[in-house]
């Protein structure tokens, strides 16, 4: 009910006002006792009020599985004692709440309309449906901070690979060891300790410990599309990725590092559960309005005749195509067809998309499902989507050196994260970042 609540708010204003996520419980278990010097072997610093972060990227971290570690069902003690220098916060994603897109707008700090990374689209230049792609128009935080003269690590944040970090360069490193968290934390710490990875099939260590470090773990996201956002393994899951934050901390304090790092834990999306789909009705409601429509998968072009082209992933990218493209009362007259069936939530058309910052690659319109449906196939049972505007809250996480503790950002969105991560390490932001700095949660 408060994902349907928060789209509602979402469609009439846009973006949700991010709110102060009440406090977790609290273990009293465990304290910090490392001596915290000043490492020796970290590259040269950027003055600012952390000398490293640890960036730790949850794939499909939606808000409210929040809900199970305050009950208890799914303890996170690692981050709870984390918090007790920062906070954990609602924070705003973009739109299409897809991976590529949303972790572009992280690492840039840009909105789609600007960093131009696009997922389940149609491409009329190649006359294609597109799935997921990499391609960036504005520089990432990695190569900001390369650019300045700071250090990289990443173990599987694919988003920055061959943008600041790429295999076998030690300044830069990026691994893709696969498996799950366990394996790519392996990664970290091993950096974490002075030693060797493999990155692209030769061993490589690092030149001291990276200013930056980024790990991702993508098991949540896996998990909620196979049963949706209340599977049964998702507390468990929970647990174990808290585990893996841990082991990164411990390293951190053998490293001597501990006091002088600065850790942000976020998502890239929620997840929302279905089992309909109305693809039947969808196409019919066109058919109805005097079109010849056509659902797309990656790869391929519509068939000769085809005018309505339509891409799915969450959400449903439709354009009208052929003779009748940029006819804009035959988008008027498609829109309204569209917004008529009862399994759809919101259509956003050139307008809307421009006012949510979305990518201008889209098409004519965007249609938004209501919870519970997909524009496609109905599935064998419960599975979870993403994409839309009832899947852009997450938790963030602010905490560590250079964080003011229990002092919660103000509507913190996915743009603002690379600001305040470069402003963390004293750098300056990535150059095509639109985001700010979260200043009021920062130690001055």
């Amino acid at each position: 009910m408060r994902k349907v609540l928060a789209a509602s708010i979402a469609a009439t204003i846009v973006w949700v006002a991010p709110t102060a996520v009440s406090a977790l419980p609290t273990d009293e278990s465990g304290s910090s006792s490392d001596a915290d010097a000043a490492t020796t072997t970290a590259a040269a610093a950027g003055n600012g009020p952390a000398d490293h972060v640890v960036f730790f990227a949850l794939d499909g971290f939606d808000i409210e599985y929040l809900d199970l570690v305050r009950s208890g069902e799914a303890p996170m003690p690692n981050l709870q004692r984390l918090l007790r220098q920062g906070s954990v916060t609602t924070s705003t994603g973009t739109m299409t709440s897809i991976t590529n897109p949303s972790w572009s707008s992280v690492a840039t700090g840009a909105w789609p309309e600007t960093h131009r990374n696009t997922a389940y689209w149609f491409n009329t230049e190649t006359n294609t449906a597109r799935g997921q792609q990499r391609d960036l128009a504005v520089p990432t935080i990695a190569q900001s901070v390369r650019e300045q003269g700071g250090t990289v690590f990443s173990s599987q944040w694919f988003i920055l690979q061959n943008y600041g970090v790429t295999f076998g360069d030690p300044d830069g490193l990026y691994t893709q060891p696969g498996g799950d968290c366990a394996r790519r934390t392996d990664d970290a710490v091993a950096v974490l300790r002075g030693e060797p990875v493999s990155s692209g099939g030769q061993m490589v260590a690092t030149n001291g410990i990276p200013e930056l470090m980024t790990v991702y773990c993508d098991t949540l996201d896996a998990i909620g599309h196979e049963g949706g956002d209340i599977d049964p393994r998702i507390p468990a899951t929970l647990t174990e990725l808290d585990r893996q934050l841990g082991r990164i901390v411990e390293a951190t304090k053998d490293a001597g590092i501990y006091r002088r790092t600065a850790f942000v834990v976020t998502g890239d999306h929620g997840m929302t559960t279905f089992d309909k789909g109305f693809a039947a009705e969808g196409l019919a409601a066109i058919e109805a309005a005097g079109f010849t429509p056509q659902v797309l998968t990656s790869g391929q072009s519509p068939a000769p005749g085809t005018d309505v082209a339509i891409v799915v992933g969450g959400v449903a990218d439709v354009r009208i195509v052929g003779e009748r493209a940029g006819d804009r009362a035959a988008v008027g007259q498609l829109k309204a067809a569209l917004e008529g069936l009862p399994q759809v939530r919101n259509v956003f058309d050139k307008s809307d998309q421009a006012r949510m910052h979305m990518s201008p690659n889209y098409g004519d319109l965007i249609v938004e499902p209501k919870p519970g449906w997909s524009f496609g196939a109905t599935p064998a049972g419960p599975v979870g989507r993403h994409g839309a505007t009832t899947e852009l809250r997450v938790p963030l996480v602010l905490t560590g050196a250079g964080v003011r503790p229990n002092v919660h950002p103000w509507r913190p969105r996915h743009i603002d994260i690379a600001p305040t991560i470069s402003a963390l390490l004293g750098y300056a932001p990535p150059s095509g970042s639109e985001g700010r700095v979260l200043r009021e949660s920062l130690r001055r």
